[in-house]
């Protein structure tokens, strides 16, 4: 018995040891995981909604470490989540990746360069405020952030299926919140369970 659970043991080992040689990026561990996140921190502008596609593009098309479902999964869980998006994404990757170090490691490497700029823009507010060529150019910034945010939302659609039939359960949703001011957790439980209720019903 004892013997069969070694044998199964090492044979995981030589699965991981194969699956870090077929691709570089993992076995680079930790430091990669936190200059990756990092850059993806200090280049991101709007909002943790706007980084889904930074994101996507370092860890899911770069460097391959998860597939396109599973991003769209986490992102899922990650705004059904409390807190801020950003950080919750970034926690949920790292541990997937390298359990609480890995969770630490990408959250900080998030967090961090927008900590260190707030407080040096925090330190010298009243020397940037009245400069006209930084305010105008966060004006040509807001523009693209939109984009940013509506690229993502169009892929997770098509990633989910989304289609004629259900398509009027995103747009309901995004009108009870934006004219009927329905809180959006609301909206999630309602999701949720109407999801369930789907699949024991209809589907059983």
């Amino acid at each position: 018995m004892k013997s069969n659970q070694v044998n199964t043991e090492n044979d995981k080992n030589i699965i991981t040891s194969q699956h870090e040689k077929d691709n570089p990026s993992i076995r680079r561990g930790l430091g990669r995981l936190f200059l990756t996140f990092f850059k993806i921190g200090a280049f991101t502008l709007g909002g943790g909604y706007a980084m889904i596609p930074i994101i996507e593009s370092e860890v899911v098309k770069k460097n391959k470490w998860i597939d396109a479902m599973t991003f769209t999964d986490l992102i899922a869980v990650a705004q059904t989540c409390p807190g801020v998006f950003a950080a919750n994404i970034s926690i949920f990757i790292g541990y997937k990746l390298r359990k609480t170090k890995g969770a630490i490691v990408t959250c900080l490497g998030t967090c961090l360069p927008s900590f260190l700029i707030i407080l040096i823009i925090a330190m010298f507010f009243h020397r940037f405020i009245d400069i006209p060529w930084i305010a105008a150019m966060f004006r040509g910034i807001r523009p693209a952030v939109v984009a940013l945010i509506a690229v993502p939302t169009f892929n997770m659609a098509r990633r989910t299926g989304i289609n004629l039939r259900n398509a009027w359960i995103p747009i309901v949703s995004a009108l009870l919140i934006w004219l009927c001011g329905v809180n959006p957790i609301w909206i999630i439980i309602a999701a949720g369970l109407g999801g369930y209720l789907y699949g024991k019903i209809v589907k059983a």
